[in-house]
């Protein structure tokens, strides 16, 4: 089998495991926050709602699809493709398990594992805000234009913290391959532990760039009438909807990898994808949790919280985590 086909069939898995589990998010969040709020939540479309998704799936798919007469002919379209693309583009540097062999070859569980992983990441996710703001710009809507503005500016200001509280990480490690960091955390002990603030920093600032509460200003459907998707319907704005579902599993699977020991765990038998899969699954649930539970803030408390606290908390913790790094090590690092 040749490596080009190997890595074909890593990442059609790795896509059609994102969609169906972007899919299955919804129904999950929709069970969940009916519960937290005392309703019952979908429970017609097959057992306990969970045909569902395949419902919305067909209806949004056969909705009919309006464009704009101001809309760029281009851009238009071409934007939720690239909100799509960024969150499943991430995934390609995740280790989702140890290597298996298949037919007396071994096969690593990544789709690719370079040595600057931690780079690719960063930089694939910040491809999020092109879609956010192509998108509002191309619809030829003064409201869209608007929303757009806001949602980039939220993006890239969410975009530094993330960055800085990963930074501590990379200090941590000594390394930029993620493949290495999972080994290093077996070896050791979770980054949580040494880096309980970058965790902290890393979640709230995943939360914002997911566009989820209490963080969902771009797209908040009191504010300028839907956000920068306003001039979308059917499957084109069933893309943007994909995207963020696929967002959220991403970030989930960053957060396990990265301080949680990814696919590793105390159970050996258990070693592999049923580790990180029980790690993404806690970690959505927290994004359900977190919106049935607060309120939404406003533009500026949004703002202020990135820009007035949890960027200066970024630069201390790389700081400390440095200079941590330098006295514990005897000066290697220096």
């Amino acid at each position: 089998m040749s490596d080009v086909l190997i890595d074909a069939v890593r990442s059609l898995v790795i896509i059609v495991g994102l969609l169906t589990g972007m899919a299955y998010m919804t129904w999950f969040e929709r069970r969940a926050i009916s519960r937290l709020q005392v309703r019952i939540g979908p429970n017609r479309v097959g057992p306990t709602g969970l045909l569902q998704p395949v419902a919305d799936a067909l209806k949004l798919f056969f909705k009919e699809d309006v464009r704009p007469s101001m809309a760029d002919p281009f851009l238009y379209p071409l934007a939720p493709g690239i909100s799509l693309l960024a969150a499943l583009a991430a995934f390609a540097v995740l280790p989702v398990g140890p290597p298996i062999t298949i037919g007396g070859r071994q096969i690593d569980l990544i789709i690719q594992d370079m040595p600057v992983a931690l780079l690719y990441l960063i930089g694939a996710s910040s491809l999020g805000v092109y879609g956010v703001v192509l998108g509002g710009w191309s619809s030829g809507s003064k409201y869209s234009l608007l929303g757009a503005l806001r949602g980039g500016a939220q993006v890239v200001s969410y975009e530094l913290v993330l960055g800085l509280a990963l930074v501590g990480v990379v200090l941590v490690s000594g390394t930029l391959s993620i493949s290495e960091i999972v080994t290093r955390q077996a070896q050791t002990v979770p980054y949580v532990i040494v880096q309980p603030l970058g965790f902290l920093l890393y979640f709230t600032a995943a939360i914002a760039e997911t566009n989820r509460a209490p963080f969902d200003l771009p797209e908040a459907e009191q504010e300028l009438v839907a956000g920068y998707h306003t001039e979308y319907s059917g499957f084109r704005f069933a893309l943007y909807y994909i995207a963020e579902y696929v967002n959220v599993l991403t970030v989930s699977a960053i957060a396990a990898t990265l301080f949680f020991g990814g696919w590793t765990g105390p159970f050996n038998q258990l070693n592999g994808p049923w580790w990180l899969l029980i790690k993404m699954t806690v970690f959505a649930f927290v994004f359900v949790w977190l919106r049935a539970t607060l309120p939404r803030l406003r533009y500026d408390q949004l703002m202020k919280l990135s820009w007035g606290l949890l960027l200066p908390l970024g630069l201390l913790n790389v700081l400390v985590t440095a200079v941590l790094v330098v006295l514990t090590s005897g000066g290697a690092h220096a």
